[in-house]
Parts: C-alpha cells; sequence; structure tokens
C-alpha cells in the first residue's frame, strides 16, 4: 500500500522526519511530496529541499520513501500515482481542525482518497518549518530542530 505524505518542507525539521520514518515502517512505499508554491517565499528551492530530503532518507536507510514535487491540486497528484491515502501529522488542535477541512474537500475531489492523521511526537509538536525559519532569520539555534546537515544548510542562507 502506498501514502503521500504532502508538504512544503521548508525546511525540513525533526518533526517531519519523525513522521516520514514512522510512516516507512507502516507502508509499502511512502511518497514525499514536495508543494511547489510560487505564490510562497521559501528560503529554499524545491529542488534543494529534494536534496534534503533524499540525504535524510539516505541517512535513515528508509529504501521504501521516494521524493517528488508537485504543482496544483494534491488530488490530481494522487491520482497521477495512483495513491488513495494521505497522511498528514498533526500538532494540535488547530491542525487538526484545519486538515480535517483539506481533507474532505479533497475526498469529494477524488473519490475515495482518504486521509490519515497521525499525532506527532510530542517532543516535536511545538516545532514548525515557519518558526524554524524566523529563528534562523535571526541567526538564532535551531539546532533542536533540524538535523546537524539541515542546520548547515540553513545557516549557509542567512550567511551565519
Amino acid at each position: 500500500m502506498k501514502v503521500i505524505y504532502p508538504g512544503s518542507f521548508d525546511p525540513l525539521t525533526k518533526g517531519h522526519m519523525d513522521i516520514i520514518k514512522r510512516l516507512s515502517s507502516m507502508f509499502d512505499e511512502v511518497i514525499v511530496a514536495i508543494l511547489n508554491n510560487e505564490n510562497k517565499c521559501s528560503l529554499f528551492t524545491v529542488d534543494e529541499r529534494k536534496d534534503i530530503i533524499k540525504e535524510e532518507i539516505r541517512d535513515e536507510k528508509l529504501s521504501n520513501t521516494y521524493i517528488y514535487s508537485f504543482d496544483g491540486l494534491l488530488v490530481k497528484f494522487a491520482q497521477d500515482h495512483d495513491v488513495k491515502l494521505i497522511a498528514r501529522g498533526l500538532r494540535g488542535v488547530t491542525d487538526y481542525e484545519y486538515e480535517k477541512d483539506i481533507a474532505r474537500v479533497n475526498s469529494t475531489l477524488y473519490e475515495g482518497l482518504e486521509t490519515i492523521f497521525l499525532l506527532s511526537n510530542p517532543t516535536y509538536s511545538f516545532v514548525s518549518s515557519s518558526g524554524v525559519r524566523e529563528i534562523a532569520a535571526f541567526k538564532g539555534d535551531v539546532s533542536a530542530f533540524v538535523s546537524p546537515s539541515v542546520e548547515k544548510k540553513i545557516k549557509e542562507k542567512f550567511n551565519y
């Protein structure tokens, strides 16, 4: 069984990797789908994010995990890859309120498409990519939130 784990992953956090590793142990194939949202000002390009995730996946030896990028609707990406299951991580109630509505819209647009939710590990339940970007913009310590290799790439972006 295949599952898609979509997101911007800008940057990839320890919380994201926790979800990816857990999905990898539950499913035959995990597709990490990076949304290319041109309306959003990103820290890393889509290609840089792909490379970052590939490196982390390789380091974790997750041989059943693949990285793709997509534009447009997630349901179209899911249809194109013949996948009927989306996984989303939930940090708290606010995430659930937002994600449940998207899941309902997606299942309306693509009949049979299901969304499952994984609760974030409490260690990472407060970590967000936007928070990491903000800390990094002020040259703060992001080492608790990202892997050493991601931290290095962030520091290169912000010249510190």
